[in-house]
């Protein structure tokens, strides 16, 4: 995907800004994957029209046994398409694009994640992130 500015990485396509995932995905040229959980996206808010396939699961934060099969599904389904995979801030989804890439498929995580990072008081969405730079999301 020669139009996403990325910054590479080792075992996975790169790292994006919450800014180019969305282009990437408004314009149809990525997938965007939820990697929360079902609890983080009830809770906190979600993206309308995004994939959802949580790499780990509410409560106890096991792993999701079911990852490949629905992340491959989700590639098949976007025409494989890459990848553009969303956490709460940019650390899980490190982790879920190495191993779609270990599938053979094109991921790259989004920095800063849902929330961002903390801010001196412990409150998220006030440090960057895909809700604070004011991109598509809802809340139950």
């Amino acid at each position: 995907m020669s139009n996403l500015s990325a910054t590479p990485r080792e075992g996975y396509a790169g790292d994006i800004t919450p800014d180019v995932a969305f282009e990437a995905w408004e314009t149809g040229a990525a997938v965007l994957v939820d990697i929360r959980t079902d609890a983080e996206r009830e809770w906190v808010g979600f993206v309308p029209g995004a994939a959802v396939v949580a790499w780990k699961q509410w409560p106890g934060m096991a792993m999701n046994p079911n990852f490949d099969s629905e992340i491959r599904a989700v590639s098949e389904a976007g025409e494989g398409r890459p990848l553009v995979m969303l956490c709460r801030s940019g650390i899980r989804s490190i982790a879920s694009a190495k191993r779609a890439t270990e599938l053979g498929l094109v991921a790259y995580n989004i920095t800063e994640g849902f929330e961002g990072d903390p801010s001196a008081d412990a409150r998220r969405s006030t440090r960057g992130g895909w809700k604070f730079r004011g991109l598509p999301w809802r809340q139950n």
